[in-house]
């Protein structure tokens, strides 16, 4: 039983709170920036703390600092403390438990693979409600009212937890009409014959093709647009080829809107990620939405038998 007339024996949460920061980023520079004090404070603190603890926290090297063991184990502990801590008074601040669950998306992932799916997930969790907030800004958990975000990257997101959820895998699709009607497009050298349907500018298309071993290629007419969504219809509308990525063209695909004229497909080296804060599965609805999503993703199977890796196609 707990007994209120003891006293914790715990060091200041001054020092332990300047310890956190400085043991995320290894960099008591940081640290101070994130706190609002200079680096000398954070030093100090940092130093009282190992003097009371009788143990050092970090390797103090040229220009690097590193966590010795007994400083991995510290943040580990204080990391999930402030976690909870977080949640707990965030949760007193919007003055409910659960309240509506506010998921940041790009409108892309939102209107090609995300609302194609969520009628599933409010029909087993019909007591949630989403707000999906649809912005292609990079993720930023301080400004942004958001509990989760699906993003486009390389799982690369600072003090947050990410998790890989659809590889992007860029295929050449068209109308099944445009194939009728030709010219032929039997291999890549095809195209020349074909209007190309670009986005935003020439180079998604060039770097496919160069990836392709197709790079010599001379290609025929072509249309710039400045929203993917509206290359894909264009595409359906039978207006041209178009590049786009495998998964979020799934349903045009399987229906017969669309087809694959060449069996390649060049997988760039992001992809879609589900991204947020440490801690953020302690909630149930956040949990609930995250394993729904991991589940549906695992579903998204490839289609396309010969697959090239590439660095340098630009983010769909």
């Amino acid at each position: 039983m707990y007994n209120s007339a003891m006293s914790r024996n715990i060091p200041s949460p001054v020092a332990l709170r300047a310890f956190e920061a400085a043991a995320r980023h290894l960099s008591f520079t940081r640290a101070a920036h994130e706190l609002s004090v200079t680096q000398s404070a954070v030093s100090h603190q940092v130093k009282a703390l190992e003097g009371e603890l009788e143990v050092r926290l970090f390797l103090r090297l040229t220009r690097q600092l590193r966590l010795t063991k007994a400083g991995e184990a510290l943040l580990a502990v204080l990391r999930d403390s402030f976690d909870r801590i977080e949640e707990t008074i965030n949760e007193m601040r919007s003055g409910s438990d659960a309240g509506p669950l506010n998921i940041g998306l790009t409108p892309y992932f939102a209107s090609r693979w995300l609302t194609r799916r969520i009628g599933r997930f409010s029909a087993q969790h019909p007591d949630i409600e989403m707000r999906l907030h649809l912005a292609n800004d990079p993720i930023n958990f301080d400004r942004m009212d958001i509990d989760l975000a699906v993003a486009w990257g390389r799982g690369e997101w600072l003090d947050l937890v990410s998790e890989l959820l659809v590889p992007t895998r860029v295929i050449a699709v068209c109308s099944p009409a445009l194939v009728k009607k030709g010219p032929p497009l039997r291999d890549l050298a095809d195209l020349r014959h074909h209007t190309l349907l670009h986005e935003t500018d020439h180079g998604f298309w060039h770097d496919w093709l160069a990836d392709s071993g197709a790079g010599d290629v001379t290609v025929g007419p072509s249309v710039t647009m400045n929203d993917p969504n509206v290359v894909h219809q264009a595409a359906v509308e039978g207006q041209g080829v178009a590049l786009g990525a495998e998964a979020f063209l799934d349903d045009e695909i399987s229906q017969g809107r669309l087809v694959q004229p060449f069996d390649r497909a060049v997988e760039l080296d992001g992809a879609y990620y589900l991204v947020h804060p440490h801690g953020a599965r302690n909630r149930p609805n956040v949990n609930a939405f995250c394993e729904w999503l991991s589940i549906e993703a695992r579903t998204t199977g490839p289609r396309s038998s010969r697959v090239e890796r590439v660095n340098t196609v630009p983010a769909l």
